[in-house]
């Protein structure tokens, strides 16, 4: 029999009243219990598992759960109501069915993959495959302990069609903060994929912008910390993002599912931390606006580019053979004499390091070979006739050991990097025909940076992988899984070392290819990355679905995709309409661009929008725009790389510092051929700038607009205000 909104409403109320009252009930009783302060170890397990609970129960009480799942196994005589949430709770009674299931459980993945249809539905459990009907299939909001919405996606025994947008669409009309959120009450069927993958997979997504790769990842953390709890922990995971303020910017979502502890880094400073390294990096994004504004646009990238060359598998092998080189000339020529009549062979040190210590690596060789010889040098003294020889040979003994220890080569990555590319006077003789591989170009920039003492970050995957040939990888750096976002803009020796210090293979790597604007050292096919593990290791997924923007941008953005990428990765909107994508001309004059960027921003800022973005092409335009803004827009907030904390409001920033961000309403400031050439780069900036709108784009551009934006149809954007 179909069920009236209103009758569900008010079943749903009852319900949600009942299950706060028993977890506001078992909550407390938690919390009557004296917290155990004490010594003893069974009962500090026993307190970590209450504590645990109170801060579970605690979490529940203000939104216990986000959808029900009617769902009739092959063994229920009938079907059972499911309440899914962020946070599994339990009856008071041990042994009840569980009063709300955690979304990570093997049946909620139901709720997520079924999308009607008469047909059975089907969960992997631990006993294997369980097959039942869904009867009902209901989206709930609750805010703050109130029921704000209900909304039904499929009913088995309605009349009516199921509408399974509606609620996505609900959600993704709300408005932006400056926190990226969580996605659980509206994942997709082809998101869940991906999410529960297993976990020893290196899996390559690729996603169209706003496809929510980001989000899928982190969700994906917090399923693995579930599903392979014994084997894996929160420490032992790390997120790679490209700079501080995208970090911040997703640091709530692992908060909100329950999740703490993850690491999450840049590349770059997780490498410099673990080489001990305090040189600063050079900017990536000023490399970016370097080769921008020197050459007119992104120039040809070719493989002896050194961004591609220093990122490649090549550079890799060849690092690896000019280290394994230095074994053969790594123990000093002479004989070891610690004083007159003492003489330890040659030979006798190369059979320790090539023979009995072969299986570590240099460093360590070096370390037992030293150590071998100190505790030769001691019993060798036990021979001496006299105190007073005795105290002679060790004073000599301990001098002519240390000069013998300086005569090896000093295993230090940075060094042996500035001596491979000649960048200071050799100290072991390289593999000339190596060395000569490495092409001009980057030979002469690399000794130039080498010089003055500038690492950039293609340089780091070279010096990491020096020393883990020279020192391996301790238990402790090895990671139980690795996320790395903005792949695209990763090189393949950097996943190749990465995958050096993570356990099983075990990746999340998402991008965007069109999204590429780092091609100088970034991949131009995902080949590239799934080359690097065998076909049984790696699973490639594509999100072509675009969660984020209004129907009107997407198509706006993906006639850029086609008429100045030339890409074929287009996006599949969800049915959001907005408002037109608008194109508005500045006027002529400079204090003509300023008069209509205010009266833009006034005309923003008189609607419900919480996040603006003013994207230009550079940073240097950036600040300029923002101390012309600044006396009359105190608000305005400028990005500029240095921050570590997105503030939301009313933003400038360049476009290329955007990626990864999403605002309610962007203005591309300056979108002529002055600033966006014809270029497949710049027209890849110009689609990530539109990218970042959820609900409004305009872009203000003065004369022209570069020839993929010409072409715009009438219905796809409209000119002027």
């Amino acid at each position: 029999m179909e069920q009236t909104f209103q009758s569900a409403y008010q079943e749903e109320e009852q319900r949600l009243n009942a299950t706060i009252a028993e977890i506001d009930r078992q909550l407390q009783r938690l919390r009557s219990i004296e917290v155990y302060t004490g010594h003893d170890f069974s009962e500090q397990l026993l307190e970590a598992g209450r504590e645990e609970k109170r801060q579970a129960l605690s979490k529940s009480l203000s939104a216990p759960y986000f959808g029900r799942l009617d769902f009739q196994g092959e063994k229920d005589g009938e079907p059972k109501p499911l309440y899914i949430g962020k946070i599994g709770v339990d009856h008071a009674e041990v042994g009840d069915h569980p009063m709300v299931i955690d979304w990570r459980a093997p049946i909620a993945s139901v709720f997520y993959s079924f999308t009607g249809g008469d047909d059975p539905a089907a969960y992997e459990a631990p006993d294997g495959i369980i097959e039942g009907l869904v009867y009902l299939k209901r989206n709930l909001v609750i805010r703050k302990q109130i029921l704000e919405r209900v909304s039904d996606t499929y009913d088995r025994n309605s009349t009516q069609p199921a509408v399974s947008d509606e609620f996505l669409v609900y959600r993704l009309g709300e408005n932006k903060d400056n926190k990226l959120r969580d996605i659980v009450s509206t994942i997709q069927a082809e998101q869940d994929k991906i999410i529960r993958a297993a976990k020893n997979t290196a899996l390559i997504i690729q996603g169209v912008a706003g496809s929510g790769k980001t989000t899928v990842a982190l969700h994906r953390l917090a399923y693995l910390l579930y599903q392979y709890k014994e084997q894996v922990t929160a420490e032992k995971m790390i997120i790679f993002a490209p700079n501080h303020m995208f970090l911040d910017y997703i640091s709530d979502v692992l908060p909100e599912l329950g999740v703490g502890d993850i690491q999450q880094s840049t590349f770059a400073d997780w490498a410099l931390q673990l080489l001990g390294i305090e040189l600063p990096i050079a900017d990536a994004s000023e490399t970016l606006a370097y080769w921008f504004e020197s050459a007119g646009g992104m120039p040809e990238v070719t493989e002896e580019v050194p961004g591609r060359f220093k990122g490649s598998i090549k550079f890799m092998n060849m690092i690896r053979a000019c280290v394994e080189s230095m074994e053969n000339v790594s123990v000093p020529e002479a004989d070891f004499m610690p004083w007159e009549g003492a003489v330890l062979k040659r030979d006798t040190i190369l059979h320790w390091f090539n023979e009995e210590y072969k299986p570590y690596p240099l460093a360590k060789r070096k370390e037992r070979v030293m150590a071998r010889i100190h505790r030769w040098i001691e019993m060798e003294l036990k021979k001496s006739p006299s105190a007073a020889a005795l105290k002679e040979r060790k004073k000599k003994a301990s001098g002519r050991e240390k000069s013998y220890a300086s005569k090896w080569p000093k295993y230090e990555p940075l060094m042996l990097y500035k001596q491979m590319f000649k960048a200071l006077k050799l100290q072991v003789g390289w593999p000339e025909e190596l060395l000569s591989a490495i092409p001009d170009s980057v030979m002469k920039s690399t000794q130039k940076d080498l010089k003055k003492d500038i690492i950039r970050e293609e340089d780091l995957p070279a010096l990491l992988f020096i020393q883990y040939l020279l020192n391996d990888i301790t238990g402790e750096q090895r990671f139980d899984h690795i996320v790395i976002d903005e792949a695209q803009d990763f090189s393949p020796f950097q996943v190749a070392v990465l995958d050096l210090f993570v356990k099983g293979h075990s990746f999340t790597i998402l991008g965007d290819l069109s999204q590429g604007i780092h091609a100088y050292r970034g991949v131009h096919n995902w080949e590239e990355m799934s080359s690097l593990f065998a076909a049984d290791q790696t699973a490639y997924f594509a999100l072509t679905r675009s969660y984020r923007s209004t129907m009107e941008i997407i198509e706006f953005a993906n006639r850029i995709l086609e008429e100045g990428v030339r890409s074929d990765l287009l996006a599949v909107p969800v049915f959001r309409s907005g408002n037109p994508v608008r194109m508005i001309p500045y006027g002529s004059q400079r204090q003509d661009r300023l008069d209509n960027l205010r009266k833009g921003l006034q005309k923003l800022a008189s609607g419900e929008y919480r996040t603006v973005a003013i994207l230009t092409r550079t940073l240097h335009d950036a600040k300029e725009l923002y101390e012309q803004l600044l006396p009359d827009v105190p608000d305005v907030h400028l990005i500029d790389g240095g921050k570590k904390a997105y503030e939301g409001g009313l933003s400038v920033l360049p476009v290329y510092l955007s990626k990864g961000l999403e605002f309610d309403a962007v203005i591309v400031a300056d979108a002529d051929p002055q600033h966006y050439g014809t270029s497949a780069w710049d027209a890849k900036l110009m689609y990530v700038g539109c990218t970042r709108a959820l609900h409004e784009l305009w872009l203000m551009h003065e004369g022209p607009l570069p020839d993929y934006l010409q072409n715009m149809n009438e219905d796809i954007a409209i000119l002027g205000w």
